[in-house]
């Protein structure tokens, strides 16, 4: 247990040999990775660009969204207020 200790990062503790490991939420979250950015391709991209970015409308009060085009790809861009915001709409729809 102590050489995996000592090789393990700092942002890791992994003590227990029953619990498994954690790491420091800050290290993996950053409050600052608000932007979702989805690029999309197809003949139903636009609709499909259009439906996501409701569902994170009725989600979320204040999410942000703008949709771009450049040749055959449409990007999504959902700007959340909150990290966790992004990281719960990603869980809910598989993203």
């Amino acid at each position: 247990m102590k050489n995996i200790q000592n090789a393990q990062s700092d942002l890791v503790n992994d003590t227990c040999n029953d619990c498994g490991s954690f790491v420091d939420v800050g290290a993996v979250i950053d409050e600052h990775d608000t932007v979702l950015e989805l690029t999309l391709t197809g003949e139903n991209a636009s609709k499909l660009a259009n439906e996501v970015a409701e569902k994170a409308i009725n989600r979320f009060e204040e999410v942000r969204s703008e949709i771009a085009t450049n040749g055959d790809q449409l990007t999504l861009t959902l700007t959340f207020s909150f990290s966790a915001e992004k990281m719960i709409f990603q869980l809910e729809n598989s993203l």
